[in-house]
Parts: structure tokens; C-alpha cells; sequence
């Protein structure tokens, strides 16, 4: 594998997915923690997860992330690399004003 790739597992950065409203209410908690290099594999992790919480995908596939702070916006999430202790911010739509 080269340098730049990333795989899940035990070298991967592990840090923390805080999930927010309805995101939280489909997770059924408020934060759990991720083993992936990329934005793309913490979330393939979450929905492997909560396979039984079939309204957890279906949510997560109308959030918004940020990573450490910084909005992910439409980049791709294969290419949005995630840090050793980091924070995975899981944010649907909010409503109102």
C-alpha cells in the first residue's frame, strides 16, 4: 500500500463521531468512535453499525460533516482524510432560522 492510502483497521487514526438531532435520534447516541483513514470509511463503518436502525442511512444521507472542524463540503468523502483523536461532526438539516 502506498504512503498516502489508508485502509480501516488497527493503523488506520482512530477519534470520535459526535452525531447531532436526528442524527443522533437515528443513532441512538450521541458519539461512538471511528478506526478509518478516510471520511468515506467512518461512515461505511457507522452504517455497518446500524444496520438495524434502518432510518440511520437514510438520515446520513441527507448530513452535512465536518472534520476537525472544518466543513467537508462536496469533496469527495474517499479523499477527505481523518486524524489520529479527531472529531467527525455528523450534521443533518436544521430547521428554522
Amino acid at each position: 500500500m502506498a504512503a498516502t492510502e489508508t485502509a480501516e483497521g488497527p493503523g488506520s487514526p482512530a477519534g470520535t463521531i459526535r452525531y447531532w438531532a436526528a442524527a443522533k435520534a437515528a443513532a441512538g447516541t450521541a458519539q461512538e468512535p471511528y478506526r478509518a483513514g478516510t471520511l468515506a470509511e467512518a461512515l461505511a463503518q457507522a452504517r455497518a453499525l446500524h444496520t438495524g436502525q434502518p432510518e440511520f442511512a437514510r438520515v446520513l444521507g441527507h448530513c452535512s460533516f465536518l472534520v476537525d472542524g472544518n466543513p467537508v463540503g462536496k469533496r469527495d468523502h474517499a479523499v477527505v482524510a481523518l486524524s489520529e483523536g479527531g472529531t467527525l461532526e455528523v450534521l443533518p438539516p436544521f430547521a428554522g432560522g
